[in-house]
């Protein structure tokens, strides 16, 4: 729990691992610190065997809630005061295991419109790169479209390449290529007017430098996520 006033953050993470490692090192680098003793506690459970988000969702795999609130517990017994997922599309699950658990969660989609809004004015053209199943859950059409903004997502073929560079590309540690297959539906919203485009995978800020594209924002959901984890722990913001 609590120590030194600092909240102490839970990472439910694994999903996958390289994600994971990047929100952890998005936080150390984002708190304020000139000691080891200034940066903030943090546990995480990294746990790949959670079942594929995106399989269930789309009706094809196993249900990965029982593993995800049996680890969401197994941080909460360790002392985590509030917890963050490194899963754009496991937030599909959040308000079910906020309940369950009896722990507060921060939604990496809330932080990630939040940062949006910081760089574009509604009404605007929004584009979503995520997984098929972040897509079909609408998690980030209803929050766009509630502040007036119109998402917009790659054609069926530019998906394909959005899922083949997470699945194929990052999960397989093949990063080169799946940089040069994100381009495409990248250059596709680009071409339909898009204001900006949130990296709705936590894998995909792992293929970018920049956070912009010509004059197209980028918007890091790992990194919006991070920024309000920081908040919350130093006692900043409060989670919802």
């Amino acid at each position: 729990m609590s120590q030194g006033g600092d909240k102490v953050i839970g990472i439910l993470g694994g999903m996958g691992p390289e994600a994971t490692v990047d929100l952890f090192l998005k936080i150390v680098k984002l708190t304020p610190a000139s000691r080891d003793q200034d940066h903030l506690r943090v546990i995480v459970d990294s746990n790949p065997k959670i079942p594929d988000r995106t399989a269930y969702v789309l009706g094809r795999g196993e249900d990965p809630f029982p593993a995800l609130l049996s680890t969401a517990l197994n941080l909460k017994r360790a002392g985590a005061d509030f917890l963050i997922m490194p899963c754009n599309t496991a937030h599909y699950f959040i308000e079910r295991l906020e309940r369950e658990a009896g722990i507060p969660f921060i939604s990496i989609v809330e932080a990630a419109i939040e940062e949006l809004r910081e760089k574009v004015l509604s009404p605007a053209k929004v584009g979503i790169l995520a997984t098929d199943g972040t897509i079909k859950t609408g998690i980030y059409h209803k929050g766009l479209e509630k502040l007036g903004f119109t998402p917009v997502i790659p054609s069926e073929k530019g998906q394909r390449l959005v899922m083949r560079s997470i699945y194929e590309g990052v999960k397989a540690g093949r990063l080169e290529e799946a940089k040069s297959w994100i381009r495409v539906p990248v250059d596709e919203l680009i071409s339909y007017g898009v204001k900006a485009i949130i990296l709705g995978c936590t894998e995909l800020p792992l293929l970018f430098k920049d956070n912009k594209i010509g004059e197209v924002y980028l918007v890091d959901a790992t990194l919006a996520l991070a920024k309000k984890a920081v908040k919350v722990a130093l006692g900043e913001e409060v989670a919802k």
